[in-house]
């Protein structure tokens, strides 16, 4: 064997052991295959057989649409299912025992374009191809019987690289399922809105099965299908499945296996559909598989969040940030408004919002978003008084009433929560967000004075106003209520 011979198994092997991403492995087996042989270019094609369809092991396992390339590509696969210890060059077979004037022949035949193929293959099966494309042959390889005995060991390599990576990445998909299930089961321990609670549940299975969209659709009050994520679905063949489900609680897959229906049930009825559509191909029976686990672990996460919310209509905590809840605030309002006026003593209040809010979600997850909350709401705690009383009015919004208090004093309690809002590094390790442990938020507040002679809502809107005059003109400020001007002081 000649000394070059040597070179290319050991650099065969050096690439194996360094390549870091599949890209990254056929880049470097390509410019290999070059330096011998003169090549262009190379392509490495894997059967799933779950679908029945070749993928692209270097565009990350992209599958292969076009019905002549897959047709093509089938017979390729098929002469290497009934014989594996072959090479087929331009049409012909070449196996690791031709002779010396069968590969000389072969070489006299080359033509302007060439193309080579050798299979992939592991101890079970074979599960795909290389073709290797070149114009000529290096004048420098001699084309004799103990090339294709170091390609014979090439291929071995190569093969053994891919189903290793294979394997490597079914492994990793299995582990992401069990955490996908694991994650959405312990969503309820700090959520029992389904507003907050579905948005997680999407990110988490369309993290999982990032080359699919995911759309989930719940139950309205006249039992029709209503989108709660992502924000819109333009899928017309989507929206007519949906219409068109004759069976609730059955699986339905479209006739080309891109579009899965798969029912959220509860104990006694169907929730709604989680709709998976494959933007690159059928969907797998392994990714079925999966899917069907995934809306169950759904079901149940749905039905209690239910069942817990109905409990909650009546208690008086939020359950993410403990702060009084929206139905605990209605009652305080009327309470303190009601002592105000009969007493004729003075009542402020603070609406306050967190400024740019869904952008943390969007860029960190609804798990950091919770984060933020939480850190808010410590703040909150920590800067106003004892017997104030803060509530968590919905989503980023907290209302802060603050009994017997004048509105100078009101406006110097919110302008040292806004600063101490900026000033805080908000902690969100427990989203496990990679190099982001910290986050500066700010925030825009609002403060009103209760008049004796308006309602409680009156007094609650005027913060509200008060507080979109602060978002409207630059966020991170407090602008006190004038009804005479819509807005009074700024800072």
């Amino acid at each position: 064997m000649s000394k070059n011979y040597n070179d290319l198994i050991l650099q065969n092997t050096k690439i194996i052991t360094e390549a870091f991403s599949p890209q990254d492995f056929v880049d470097r087996f390509t410019m290999l295959f070059k330096d011998f042989f003169g090549i262009a270019g190379m392509d490495f094609y894997t059967l799933d057989y779950n679908t029945g369809m070749f993928r692209d092991f270097v565009r990350d396992w992209i599958y292969i649409e076009d019905p002549q390339a897959q047709e093509y590509i089938f017979k390729i696969f098929k002469m290497f299912q009934q014989d594996s210890e072959k090479f087929i060059f331009n049409g012909k077979d070449i196996s690791y025992s031709s002779t010396k004037e069968e590969i000389e022949e072969i070489k006299n035949n080359t033509a302007d374009i060439n193309l080579l193929y050798f299979p992939l293959f592991s101890p079970e099966r074979t599960f795909g191809f290389v073709e290797v494309r070149y114009q000529k042959l290096n004048d420098d390889i001699e084309i004799d019987e103990n090339l294709f005995k170091v390609l014979q060991i090439a291929d071995l390599q190569i093969s053994t690289a891919i189903y290793n990576q294979i394997v490597k990445e079914h492994m990793a998909t299995g582990l992401n399922f069990y955490d996908a299930m694991k994650n959405i089961a312990k969503i309820i321990e700090s959520q029992y809105e389904l507003d907050y609670i579905i948005p997680q549940i999407g990110e988490m299975i369309d993290r999982f099965i990032s080359s699919h969209l995911i759309y989930i659709f719940l139950k309205d009050g006249n039992k029709k299908y209503k989108l709660l994520w992502p924000s819109n679905c333009n899928n017309e063949e989507i929206m007519q499945m949906l219409e068109n489900q004759e069976k609730e609680g059955a699986i339905k897959i479209s006739p080309d296996c891109r579009i899965g229906l798969f029912p959220i049930k509860g104990e006694t009825e169907t929730l709604g559909v989680l709709v998976a559509y494959s933007t690159i191909g059928k969907l797998s029976a392994n990714e079925i598989e999966y899917l069907v686990e995934l809306t169950k672990q759904s079901g149940i996460t749905i039905q209690r969040a239910n069942v817990y919310s109905d409990v909650l209509k009546h208690a008086t905590m939020d359950a993410l940030t403990g702060l009084n809840n929206r139905r605990q605030f209605e009652i305080r309002l009327k309470q303190e408004t009601s002592v105000s006026h009969r007493k004729k003593t003075e009542l402020c209040g603070i609406m306050l919002d967190i400024d740019y809010f869904k952008k943390v979600n969007d860029t960190y997850g609804h798990a950091a978003g919770d984060c933020v909350l939480k850190g808010i709401a410590e703040i909150i705690t920590k800067t106003v008084r004892e017997y104030d009383i803060p509530c968590r009015y919905g989503g980023e919004e907290f209302f802060i009433l603050l009994p017997m208090t004048n509105i100078d004093d009101a406006y110097m309690v919110a302008q040292r929560l806004r600063q101490n809002i900026q000033n805080s590094k908000i902690d969100i390790r427990d989203a496990k967000v990679k190099g982001v442990p910290f986050l500066q938020i700010t925030a825009s507040i609002g403060v009103n004075k209760f008049n004796h002679d308006e309602t409680p809502q009156e007094f609650y809107q005027g913060a509200d106003k008060a507080l979109y005059e602060s978002k409207v003109n630059g966020r991170n400020r407090v602008t006190v209520y004038n009804s005479n001007a819509n807005a009074g002081k700024e800072g």
